[in-house]
C-alpha cells in the first residue's frame, strides 16, 4: 500500500476510534462528503499533525460541507 493509502487508513480509523463510529458509519460520512478526498489532497499538511487535531480538521471539512448544503 502507498504511503497515502496508509494515512488514508489511519485517518479513518483515527476518526472512527474518536468519534466512536463503526467503519460502515465513517466510510457512509466519509462518502457523502468527499472527505477521502480531502484528506488525500491534504496530505502534505496533515501527515505532520497529531491524531486529536485531523479529527478536528476533518469535522471542521464536514461542517463546511453541511452548511453549503443546507444553502
Amino acid at each position: 500500500m502507498s504511503n497515502e493509502g496508509n494515512f488514508l487508513t489511519y485517518c479513518i480509523e483515527q476518526y472512527k476510534y474518536d468519534k466512536k463510529l463503526t467503519g460502515k458509519e465513517v466510510m457512509e460520512l466519509f462518502k457523502r462528503y468527499k472527505v477521502l478526498e480531502y484528506i488525500f489532497s491534504s496530505c502534505e499538511a496533515l501527515h505532520t499533525a497529531k491524531a486529536k487535531y485531523i479529527t478536528e480538521d476533518i469535522d471542521l471539512y464536514i461542517k463546511a460541507c453541511q452548511a453549503v448544503e443546507d444553502k
